[in-house]
């Protein structure tokens, strides 16, 4: 190695990071690659879903700032850095027909001119690999279509001088390799219910593939299956660090650990571009790049 391996992983809120990838980067920060989350938007719109703290006054004023110091506490159990792009959280719209969205919020932001603060922030960690959401977000949350959208744009944008002067966004620069996150994929869903059901036990996810059904739900290709089983704890702390979006008594930790590393050991990416040769599938999202750094 004759140059660090550097990852950036570009979420709409805070706790996105949390939720998808977490034990991945806790992996690699853990063999001393540098780890950069950005967070496009403070999530000054986001429910309050832990029902412990609903109605609490204080962070209902206060959610802005809430929200900042869980993002302080599960970046410092990550072991990642972080930072914001400062965009205003556009909220998830409810009903029929669905209300406009905000003025000035995030989803209503121009992508190219919205791209290039993440095109300064790529330019100046210079990441190798960078992750993000696919064109569906994930979900459909207009901040996370829009987190596509940019990081789209900015992936190529960062190695274009044209488009993004270098004397306003800094030093050109080419990263190598885009992913996105497929943690919530249908294969590991339908492997942990039925481990659960095989065991006597109640599985949590036996509402999803429902609703999977519902919306017909166009299965992802699955490039990449990093193992980091041994960083699940570690993902579940950050989680929980956001106490305003997670109930630890919730779905989301009904899944004992030792069946999770025995049925379901890794976490999952689409990769959606490189500029790098590799063979899929993969189990590192370096590679193709660790012997030519």
């Amino acid at each position: 190695m004759t140059e660090q391996l550097r990852l950036m992983a570009v979420h709409a809120h805070p706790d996105d990071e949390s939720s998808k990838g977490a034990a991945t980067m806790a992996k690699y920060v853990s063999e001393g690659v540098d780890v950069l989350v950005v967070t496009c938007t403070g999530g000054e719109r986001g429910s309050i879903l832990n029902p412990k703290l609903q109605g609490d006054a204080y962070i209902e004023k206060n959610i802005h700032e809430v929200r900042k110091k869980e993002m302080d506490e599960a970046r410092e159990i990550l072991g990642v850095q972080q930072e914001w792009l400062g965009f205003v959280d556009s909220g998830l719209p409810e009903g029929d027909p669905l209300p406009p969205l905000p003025e000035g919020c995030f989803a209503l932001e121009d992508p190219e001119s919205a791209a290039g603060r993440l095109v300064a922030k790529i330019r100046a960690f210079r990441p190798q690999v960078i992750t993000t959401y696919d064109e569906n977000g994930g979900y459909p949350h207009p901040d996370h279509i829009m987190t596509h959208k940019i990081t789209m744009i900015a992936f190529d944008g960062a190695a274009d001088k044209e488009k993004f002067p270098e004397d306003e966004f800094g030093p050109v620069y080419e990263p190598q390799k885009l992913y996105y996150n497929q943690g919530f994929n249908r294969p590991r869903t339908v492997a942990l219910h039925e481990a659960l059901l095989a065991r006597g036990l109640e599985s949590p996810y036996g509402e999803w593939l429902e609703r999977w059904k519902e919306f017909e739900r166009v299965e992802r290709t699955l490039t990449t299956h990093v193992p980091c089983d041994e960083f699940f704890e570690i993902r579940d702390k950050a989680l929980i660090a956001h106490a305003t979006q997670i109930d630890p008594e919730g779905g989301w930790f009904r899944v004992p650990m030792d069946i999770q590393r025995e049925v379901w050991p890794t976490e999952e990416y689409e990769l959606a571009k490189s500029l790098v040769d590799t063979s899929l599938p993969e189990s590192d999202l370096f590679a193709g790049i660790r012997d030519n750094a």
